[in-house]
């Protein structure tokens, strides 16, 4: 997958991920139905200025569009490992303080 797939990829989930229509999408970046469509078709391919306009619209950090899939999921997975150790380590500390003698 070259990186203007992974682009249209992460472009279309973003945006369907937060409900938005490629009408609406348009509507936000001020441009035609018909552009977005030739984007996610791989029929043309936007400026950098563009870029940051979807970004914006999609409310995600431009660089984001052009991160492979797979290092989301990996990231997401470490994310909530870490999540899950700081909310145990909250918990003992809790635990810990009930039972301080004084």
């Amino acid at each position: 997958m070259d990186l203007q797939d992974v682009f249209i990829s992460n472009l279309k989930r973003f945006r369907k991920e937060q409900h938005i229509t490629q009408e609406k999408l348009a509507e936000l970046c001020e441009t035609d139905t018909s552009y977005i469509g030739q984007i996610e078709t791989k029929k043309r391919f936007p400026s950098l200025t563009f870029i940051e306009k979807i970004a914006t619209a999609i409310s995600v950090q431009p660089y984001l569009l052009f991160k492979p899939i797979e290092n989301f999921e990996i990231n997401k997975n470490q994310d909530m490992k870490i999540e899950l150790i700081e909310t145990i380590s909250n918990d003992i500390s809790k635990i810990l303080r009930k039972f301080e003698i004084k």
